[in-house]
């Protein structure tokens, strides 16, 4: 694997921070009970702080490392020609929007985005394009400003749409499966979609199997993204327009 040249960002900085200050505060507190005899206590925190910094070594790995690996299999699996029109949803710093560009050299590769930086951090459309042109990538990619639960794109306008830990920031279910609704409305005939998220992924599967979606599945991606641990994993949702 190709080592990332640009500046992705990290994923809910703040949960990883909590997670990394959490386990030194515990095993601080536990130094001190052991410290003046409270035996027991201390073996709790000195638990509880290991079980902390581990979620923040698999929340640093996933966002810092796994989650490449992961896409680049998943989007080399694609078959990609190199023509395709690319949507990703919730795209922030580009790095699935970025390497689905690098495998559509003939296509074009649309990122949406609001822009929060609270769910990564720099999140902005000028940190994108600079990564796209880290990548050599940016004569073929275009960003917009926008919901994805109402998207302004056509009908039929995408070969590939994917999403990576966007979609369950919806907080409502009508609202996600309304997001879900546009990203399949969009879609090509025989389009597909490749939608990542550690929340409500079967709920995802639902909307799209009532939409008449084809090839619905919901799979685990294992522990290269993981977020935190095993209660943080990542489900992969894939399904086609016929």
């Amino acid at each position: 694997m190709v080592e990332p040249r640009a500046k992705y960002g990290v994923d809910a900085p703040a949960v990883l921070a909590g997670l990394a200050l959490g386990g030194v505060a515990e095993l601080g507190l536990a130094v001190v009970c052991f410290a003046v005899g409270w035996t027991i206590l201390g073996v709790i925190l000195l638990a509880g702080g290991l079980i902390l910094l581990a979620g923040a070594a698999f929340f640093a790995h996933t966002t810092l490392r796994g989650k490449f690996r992961v896409w680049d299999a998943e989007l080399d699996a694609l078959g990609l020609t190199g023509g395709e029109h690319v949507l990703d949803l919730g795209c922030g710093r580009g790095l699935v929007l970025l390497k689905a560009a690098a495998r559509v050299p003939q296509g074009k590769a649309t990122g949406l985005d609001l822009w929060s930086t609270k769910d990564q951090s720099g999140n902005s459309q000028d940190a994108t394009l600079a990564n796209a042109r880290a990548e050599g990538v940016a004569g073929r990619v275009e960003l917009a400003t926008g919901d994805m639960r109402s998207l302004p794109f056509d009908d039929a306008a995408f070969d590939l749409v994917v999403s990576s830990l966007a979609v369950h920031n919806i907080p409502d279910a009508d609202g996600r499966a309304r997001a879900i609704t546009e990203a399949f409305r969009v879609l090509k005939p025989g389009g597909v979609l490749r939608i990542a998220d550690f929340r409500h992924a079967e709920a995802y599967a639902a909307v799209l199997r009532e939409l008449g979606a084809a090839d619905v599945q919901v799979r685990d991606l294992g522990w290269r993204f993981w977020y935190g641990g095993p209660q943080g994993r990542t489900s992969m949702l894939t399904a086609r327009r016929p």
